[in-house]
């Protein structure tokens, strides 16, 4: 999930939500020629003027426990659940831990709940193999159920995320099957579970990304699932915003028909990226950056920042010492904006950041004015 794993497996295989390592999403029903022809200089996106009270969830990844906590210091009072990304299955149902205990405990200071994230990743990315050895082993079940009960009891977990993706698409029926005896257990121990979904927009989409996770199943059985849209644009493909609002709202239009709105998290990126020019799969991969950064460079490249209209998110091109040409999309007051009146307008639960730690100070104030925000 998030998205600090894409950097990871591609530019040397580094990272930041889902870091265990970000993993690329297939994206190439999406991909177009740069730039696109209706790109607009400046644009405004009015905030919907009710401020309900939503769910906020924040990825950590706290590869530097020391750092990781000042990040849950600064933000942590605007976040519902404070999601540890993440703790790796092993094929036999055993677990790998995090250095978590400093953060855990400024989250718990904070007032946040602390999530534990649970995935199937392994070797730089997100393993099949493992997940199947956990859908089909018994015993590798049974310890899995164990250690995440001992694990979240020991150390103050209040809410776990199932986090498994890359899944066989023929594997689908045996992921429901896990979650039906996997998410009651966790609820019975007085567990909040939810479950991360990539983004779908219909039933058709199949393939290892999307093909094995069932709407109506995650929706049916977790207390909320946590949509990962985003990385349209990412580390390993062509220029695009990240989360363009026309796909995020074609998948909003699928889930809510499968999936109770109040069941529903949307996510949003805290990151942008740089691609070098002329784009070329073969050439070198994005490199991500966060709001504050991508601000920062513009104005020290003199870059005029445009906005797409139609995704909903800003741009812009500078040159870099060597004369190659850039493009760097990012998010911005008002990209995050418009992501916020998508809440409001399909009446979501609330709201995932990937990745805690990419600074972005406005959008801390944007989401106060805009909601309240639900705490424990």
């Amino acid at each position: 999930m998030r998205r600090t794993v894409l950097i990871a497996m591609i530019a040397g295989m580094i990272v930041a939500g889902c870091n265990q390592g970000a993993q690329p999403r297939p994206q190439s029903e999406q991909a177009r020629p740069h730039p696109p022809s209706y790109q607009q200089v400046e644009t405004e996106h009015p905030k919907i003027s009710a401020s309900p009270t939503i769910t906020t969830v924040g990825f950590l990844e706290p590869v530097d426990p020391k750092e990781a906590g000042d990040v849950v210091e600064d933000v942590g009072k605007y976040l519902s659940y404070v999601a540890f990304f993440s703790y790796r299955v092993k094929p036999n149902g055993s677990l790998i831990p995090l250095k978590d205990e400093h953060p855990l405990q400024v989250t718990k200071k904070q007032g946040a709940v602390p999530m534990l994230v649970i995935t199937n990743f392994a070797g730089g990315n997100f393993q099949p193999d493992i997940a199947h050895r956990i859908f089909t082993d018994r015993s590798a079940q049974r310890r899995l159920i164990q250690s995440v009960i001992r694990v979240m009891k020991e150390k103050g977990y209040r809410a776990l995320n199932v986090d498994f993706e890359h899944i066989r698409e023929e594997d689908r029926d045996l992921y429901n099957r896990f979650l039906k005896t996997f998410l009651p257990r966790m609820k019975r121990e007085g567990f909040v579970v939810s479950t991360a979904l990539a983004p779908k927009s219909s039933d058709r989409q199949g393939g290892a990304w999307h093909g094995a996770h069932d709407y109506a199943v995650h929706g049916k059985l977790a207390d909320f699932v946590i949509l990962m849209t985003y990385e349209w644009g990412w580390t390993g493909g062509p220029p695009m915003a990240v989360a363009p609002i026309p796909q995020v709202r074609d998948v909003l239009n699928y889930a809510v028909r499968k999936i109770p709105r109040k069941k529903i998290v949307m996510g949003a990126p805290l990151y942008g990226y740089d691609w070098t020019l002329p784009y070329r799969k073969e050439g070198p991969p994005a490199k991500r950056l966060s709001p504050k950064e991508a601000a920062g460079l513009a104005k020290m490249k003199g870059a005029r920042v445009l906005y797409s209209n139609r995704d909903q998110a800003p741009y812009y091109y500078y040159r870099d010492d060597q004369g190659k040409e850039h493009v760097v999309w990012y998010e911005n007051e008002e990209s995050m904006q418009a992501k916020f009146n998508l809440v409001k307008e399909y009446g979501l639960r609330g709201i995932s950041y990937w990745v805690l730690g990419e600074e972005f100070p406005q959008n801390w104030r944007l989401l106060q004015e805009n909601f309240h925000v639900r705490r424990p």
